[in-house]
């Protein structure tokens, strides 16, 4: 058996408790085993990917119980790109964090970093719904201790609400755990994906139930209105590297929906016949429209860019609940895309934060670097916006051919082609404002320190600039990142192999399957 697929949950496991008890009290240090355990990740996450690549499903044991008693970690191809996407993202928000010199603002940040990558891994990795619940517990606290890091009162509300609301979808996972165990006996989702197909047409409303709480309990996750009120204070209020950290957090809940509607839920099972377009396009559709006007609507930058996670979020959910291939292969470079650009322009938030009185969009003195930071920001913009010639265009062009075939074509073409430029204005009222039309002396009252007018540190710029970056890679390979996202979609819409993989004895641990 291969230990190497558990290593992204065990590596960030071990590392915070080194961090919080050998290197407490020296930051150096800290940072030191930080970032050589992510980017000992990275390693890990390619090697893991690369095995994946062909098709091979690699299955963990822990303490060498078979599913479904015992549990496990199963790596496909969705799950180990995920997992890569997750330690790229970490590397460069920890090197914007020790380059603004955030994780020396307050205790325990690299620790609580490291809990963070953990969850996250965890919920990517498990084959098992309870201990999906157990790594969205982890991220919850880690989140909030990483949330009000640095301290402030406006922090600490925007914390406790983004708890109470988490903890109320803790409760709603619950329930449906209690309702899906109480009708088939198991949570493994493989086991599930066999025993949900066998329960009589005419005794299935505890599964009925439990499949629209799940769904409700990933929508609170991925920040879908009307679950959505937590997002924008929370993001707004947390600290520049940790909001970054946050934007693939949404894609969690996004990563809990197709899995467990490709393969215990599928689209063609009649118990759940329906659910998908009946409740999730709507509200997709609606998180798009609002978020973009959101974009529009706000006074202050870190709101604004908050309102346009919710709104790439809603383009996600949109090509989701589709629930085809193509759809799902829209879905997935769009998630890697708005990943990227929403971590980036949280990051250009803090540039910008670092120079100016506050953030509201209003007319002030020019920051330091408003040169160089203006272009990361037109950049960012340009991509989150879904303009050509970077990625968000080419997600959107997906996104729109996987709708043809759907019977809201007109809905979903006019809500997305709207909203995109309702963005382009948004955007572009905030650059002009922020970058353009700067004042030449400052007001009394908004009179900055010498400190807050230091320009950014070199290392802020090249965190922001390798986001970027990885947008520009992500444009350039579009065709070999979309050939791969094919073959995740053909593997999750044929979750036999999986099945037989998980369910299997302890002596076949791999099934391959056709090469995408």
């Amino acid at each position: 058996m291969t230990h190497w697929i558990v290593a992204p949950i065990v590596l960030p496991a071990l590392l915070a408790p080194f961090i919080v008890l050998a290197a407490r009290y020296h930051i150096g240090i800290q940072r030191v085993f930080s970032v050589a355990g992510v980017v000992a990740l990275i390693a890990i996450a390619a090697g893991l990917m690369w095995q994946a690549s062909d098709g091979t499903i690699t299955l963990y044991q822990l303490g060498d119980w078979a599913a479904p008693f015992g549990i496990v970690v199963v790596a496909d191809r969705l799950s180990t790109m995920m997992v890569m996407l997750t330690s790229v993202l970490a590397l460069f928000v920890l090197l914007y964090a020790i380059g603004s010199e955030w994780d020396d603002r307050g205790r325990h940040f690299h620790a609580l970093f490291q809990f963070q990558l953990m969850g996250i891994m965890g919920a990517f990795l498990t084959g098992d719904l309870f201990n999906l619940f157990v790594f969205f517990e982890v991220l919850l606290i880690a989140s909030y201790g990483l949330m009000i890091h640095a301290g402030g009162n406006a922090r600490l509300r925007a914390g406790v609400q983004y708890v109470l609301f988490n903890l109320l979808g803790s409760t709603l996972f619950l329930f449906a755990l209690g309702s899906i165990y109480a009708e088939t006996g198991t949570l493994n989702m493989a086991d599930l994906a066999q025993r949900v197909t066998l329960i009589d047409p005419a005794e299935t409303v505890g599964v009925r139930l439990a499949a629209v709480l799940l769904l409700l309990v990933f929508a609170i996750k991925a920040a879908v209105l009307p679950l959505h009120f937590w997002l924008p204070s929370s993001y707004a209020e947390a600290p520049a590297p940790v909001a970054a950290l946050f934007a693939i957090m949404t894609k969690v809940g996004a990563y809990a929906i197709i899995r467990v509607y490709t393969m215990v839920f599928s689209p063609d099972l009649e118990v759940t016949a329906g659910l998908h377009t009946t409740w999730l396009l709507p509200a997709a559709l609606a998180s798009l429209a609002i978020g973009m006007i959101g974009i529009l609507a706000a006074r202050h930058f870190d709101r604004l860019v908050a309102f346009a996670i919710i709104g790439s979020m809603g383009m996600v959910m949109v090509s989701i609940s589709l629930f085809t291939p193509t759809s799902i292969t829209a879905a997935l470079y769009y998630t890697v895309h708005s990943t990227l650009a929403g971590a980036a322009l949280f990051l250009i938030v803090d540039l910008v934060r670092s120079g100016r009185a506050n953030l509201r969009l209003t007319a002030q003195p020019v920051v330091p670097g408003a040169v160089l930071t203006s272009a990361l920001f037109f950049a960012a913009a340009i991509a989150m916006a879904g303009l050509p010639p970077l990625s968000g265009f080419l997600g959107k062009l997906l996104v729109l051919d996987a709708a043809f075939d759907s019977t809201s074509t007109a809905w979903i073409w006019a809500i997305v082609l709207i909203s995109s430029l309702i963005a382009v204005v948004g955007f572009s009222r905030a650059g002009s404002v922020l970058f353009w039309k700067a004042k030449a002396t400052p007001a009394p009252e908004e009179d900055a320190t010498e400190e807050d007018a230091a320009a950014p540190a070199t290392l802020s710029y090249v965190a922001v600039g390798g986001l970027l970056s990885l947008l520009v890679a992500h444009t350039v390979f579009a065709g070999p990142a979309t050939r791969y996202m094919t073959g995740v979609s053909e593997q999750l819409f044929n979750p036999a192999p999986y099945i037989a993989t998980v369910l299997e004895t302890p002596g076949k641990l791999s099934t391959p399957t056709e090469g995408y």
